[in-house]
C-alpha cells in the first residue's frame, strides 16, 4: 500500500514538473495565458457567388419557411436582396420596396444589412474589391450624410457591433461602434475615428479592416483603401465588443458589387 501511495505521488509530480516545462516553453516563445486558452483561430472565410441571381435576400430571413424563400449557407440578410453578378457580389438596383421570395418586382436594398451566419471572428483581417455604382434615394430612404457602404466587425446584433465605413456620400471613412439601447434601431453609435478619403465610382477599389484585441482588453480597428491606411484606432470601452461576433456588409441608398471577400485570423 505505501509502495502505491508512493508511485502515484512520483506519478503526480512527474505530471505536474512536464506541464511547467511546457508553459514556461511556450511563454518562453511569446505565447501569453490568454493564448493559451483560446482554441485554433477560425477557418478562413471566402464565400462564393453565383454567375448571375438571388442569393439571398430579406424575404428569407422574415418568412423562412415560405415556399420559395432563399436561404444561403454563409449569410442572413434583415434587410434588401443580396444577388450573384459574374462571380461577385451584387446589391441589385437599390428601391425601397418590400420583395417576394425572388427580389423578382423588388429589392428593398436601400437598406441592404447582410450579416455571416459564423459568428466566431475575433482578431480578423477582412478584405475585398468594391465597386460603387450609384448613390441613390427613394421616397422611403432621403439623402444622408451616411449613405454608402460599411464592414461590419465583431457583429453581436444590428445594436452591437463595429460599423467601418469605407464611402460615404459626404467623403469621410468613419470607424463607429453601436451598442444596444438607443435612437439608431435600438441601439446607439460612438464615432471612435473619421478622415477624408476619395472613393473612385465604377472602379474595382481594395478595401481591408481590421480588428485586433489587444492585452488590456482595448479593440484596434484599422481601414485600408487601395492599399493606403486611412484609419487606425484603438476602442477603449470596456465590454462586449472584445469578444468575437460576425461579419457582414452595410449599404445604404447604394448599388453596389463585391468580389474576392475575405475573412481571415489576424
Amino acid at each position: 500500500m505505501i509502495r502505491r501511495l508512493v508511485r502515484r505521488r512520483r506519478a503526480g509530480l512527474l505530471t505536474g514538473v512536464l506541464l511547467a516545462v511546457l508553459l514556461v516553453s511556450a511563454f518562453a516563445g511569446g505565447l501569453t495565458l490568454r493564448d493559451a486558452g483560446r482554441g485554433d483561430p477560425p477557418a478562413e472565410f471566402r464565400p462564393e457567388f453565383p454567375e448571375r441571381g438571388l442569393v439571398t435576400n430579406e424575404f428569407a430571413y422574415w418568412h423562412p419557411d415560405a415556399p420559395g424563400a432563399r436561404h444561403s449557407p454563409d449569410w442572413t440578410m434583415t434587410s434588401g436582396s443580396l444577388f450573384g453578378l459574374d462571380g461577385a457580389g451584387w446589391s441589385g438596383h437599390p428601391d425601397g420596396e418590400r420583395p417576394d421570395a425572388e427580389s423578382a418586382r423588388a429589392t428593398d436594398s436601400a437598406v441592404f444589412r447582410l450579416a455571416s451566419r459564423r459568428r466566431d471572428f475575433g482578431d480578423t483581417r477582412l478584405s475585398l474589391r468594391l465597386r460603387l455604382t450609384d448613390l441613390v434615394t427613394t421616397p422611403r430612404t432621403p439623402a444622408q450624410p451616411y449613405d454608402g457602404v460599411h464592414l461590419w466587425l465583431r457583429f453581436h446584433s444590428e445594436q452591437e457591433c463595429y460599423a467601418v465605413s469605407v464611402i460615404r456620400r459626404d467623403g469621410q471613412v468613419v470607424v463607429k461602434r453601436k451598442t444596444p439601447g438607443g435612437p439608431a434601431n435600438g441601439g446607439t453609435y460612438v464615432t471612435l475615428a473619421s478622415a477624408s478619403a476619395s472613393f473612385p465610382p465604377d472602379d474595382w477599389t481594395q478595401a481591408v479592416a481590421t480588428a485586433t484585441d489587444l492585452p488590456d482588453h482595448r479593440v484596434r480597428i484599422t481601414l485600408e483603401l487601395g492599399g493606403r491606411r486611412v484609419l487606425d484606432v484603438t476602442d477603449a470601452s470596456p465590454g462586449g465588443l472584445y469578444t468575437p461576433g460576425g461579419i457582414g456588409v452595410r449599404g445604404d441608398n447604394t448599388e453596389f458589387m463585391f468580389r474576392d471577400f475575405t475573412a481571415q485570423p489576424e
